[in-house]
């Protein structure tokens, strides 16, 4: 097919582990159907994800590491046999379907309520609250409450969690993992200056609020090994009340002491005035995946100009892959897209969630 040998999204990427027969990530999205009381996630998942294996590289929605690191209603866990067990079904799925799948491990930090953490204080690097928006909860929205500054004690027990769960990610089949350290979570509260007021030796100074990022980076690749692990940031992106007004100085620094380690990919959401992908690419010397979170989603044209500029290798798409489950199939075939969801992206069962069919499925 012409479109498949001019389009650089068509193109294998075979500079990393895994290899990937195309540079089209389904990037991680939210859809909180899992069971809220177990965290087990939807008996739908495995059709929804083996659906999206024509990506070069899935990676999963967030998933919780710790008790304390839940959203909101819906999110599953990697945390007990229970979950293993269903993302095990998941993984196998998208592996028989010639797939490669990352699970995304999340902790959200002071992004969450005590309705949601079972009555419990939400915690972060310090105790900054969120004022401008409120947080869903399965009540409703509801006002933030101020979380509880992690002990020591606290931040070794969310870093050793983040290495369980790569473990038992591995167990569950996964050819890898995703640490999330963008969107204003528990990682990016870290780095910016409005969230970690801290004094002891994970704030204060520069070097100092990088730590928590590299122990949690350090834990998990000795668990997994440095080639199964890729890292999510969003430099100088506001969502959630974030404010990083040295991002430059502070996101060069962790790209320069990650990319000595041998990551499978770093993967940067660029939102907010600083042109990251400009300017870390080349700092990068390992695979680096491309999103944006912006109004509208990434669309072929944009990724097609990220390849050819070499801003990225792969480039992630989000919202189209909901409503276009074979999206890479569509891009090559130069099929009509359908546009991102409107409803039912958040919660439920099936409506909404495997309900979209393949373009084939219209043919005929």
């Amino acid at each position: 097919m012409t479109a498949a040998t001019t389009n650089p999204l068509l193109t294998p990427h075979r500079h990393g582990v895994p290899a990937l027969p195309n540079r089209i990530a389904m990037a991680p999205m939210t859809r909180g159907r899992a069971d809220d009381s177990t965290g087990v996630p939807s008996e739908h998942a495995a059709a929804y994800y083996s659906a999206r294996a024509g990506a070069g590289l899935l990676i999963t929605e967030g998933i919780s590491v710790h008790p304390l690191g839940k959203a909101g209603p819906g999110i599953p866990g990697l945390r007990t046999g229970e979950q293993v067990a269903r993302w095990r079904e998941i993984t196998t799925a998208v592996h028989d379907a010639d797939g490669r799948i990352f699970a995304q491990l999340w902790h959200v930090g002071r992004m969450t309520h005590p309705v949601t953490l079972a009555g419990a204080t939400p915690t972060a690097p310090s105790a900054v609250p969120i004022t401008e928006a409120p947080i869903f909860t399965r009540e409703g929205l509801l006002p933030h409450v101020t979380p509880r500054a992690l002990t020591i004690a606290e931040i070794r027990d969310v870093v050793a969690a983040f290495a369980r769960a790569a473990g038992r990610a591995i167990e569950a089949g996964f050819d890898g993992i995703e640490i999330h350290g963008a969107n204003g979570y528990l990682f990016q509260q870290f780095l910016a200056e409005n969230t970690n007021l801290r004094t002891d030796r994970y704030g204060g100074s520069p070097q100092n609020q990088l730590r928590f990022v590299l122990e949690v980076v350090a834990a998990v690749t000795a668990e997994i090994g440095a080639d199964r692990v890729g890292l999510r940031i969003s430099p100088d992106n506001p969502e959630n009340q974030i404010r990083e007004s040295h991002a430059r100085e502070t996101y060069r620094a962790l790209v320069d002491a990650l990319d000595p380690l041998g990551l499978a990919y770093l993967h940067v959401l660029e939102r907010g005035e600083y042109a990251a992908l400009a300017d870390l690419r080349p700092r990068w010397s390992g695979t680096l995946i491309a999103n944006h979170n912006g109004p509208t989603p990434v669309d072929p044209v944009t990724a097609e100009r990220l390849l050819s500029a070499e801003l990225a290798d792969v480039v992630a798409f989000g919202r189209l892959f909901i409503t276009n489950p074979d999206l890479p199939a569509r891009i090559a075939e130069g099929l009509p897209l359908a546009g991102p969801p409107v409803e039912h992206v958040y919660g439920g069962g099936a409506r909404g969630y495997v309900d979209y069919p393949p373009a084939s499925a219209n043919v005929g």
